[in-house]
């Protein structure tokens, strides 16, 4: 059941800029880590980023340090995923989830966590 709902995507050249959105009605996000993950055809789902609940711990992995940025607007009810210098191997489908443990070098993703449906993100010339 989709708990979540991710906005934001689309089509954008090499380096370029997008910001991704995810929002629920169903629950306050800032009671919960929240985890960015994308799928590329043919690939297994990355864990591309995550925030801790109390804002302090964020995640990134390395194929994405210094490029991408995870924030919250709370008053918004809103996680975004700032995501710059993008490269072709950044396309992908890119989900939202809440239910998450998230630590500066990793997360853990619970069997229970609720997800979106997804946005696309091409990336190309």
């Amino acid at each position: 059941q989709v708990q979540l709902v991710e906005s934001g995507g689309g089509l954008v050249q090499p380096g370029g800029s997008l910001r991704l959105s995810c929002a629920t009605s169903k629950f306050t996000l800032d009671d919960y880590a929240i985890g960015w993950f994308r799928q590329a055809p043919g690939k297994e789902r990355e864990g591309v980023s995550c925030i801790s609940s109390s804002d302090d711990i964020t995640y990134y992995a390395d194929s994405v340090k210094g490029r991408f940025t995870i924030s919250r607007d709370n008053a918004k009810n809103t996680v975004y995923l700032q995501m710059n210098s993008l490269k072709p191997e950044d396309t992908a489908v890119y989900y939202c989830a809440a239910e998450l443990m998230c630590g500066s070098g990793s997360y853990y993703l619970y069997d229970n966590a609720y997800w979106g449906q997804g946005t696309q993100v091409t990336v190309s010339s």
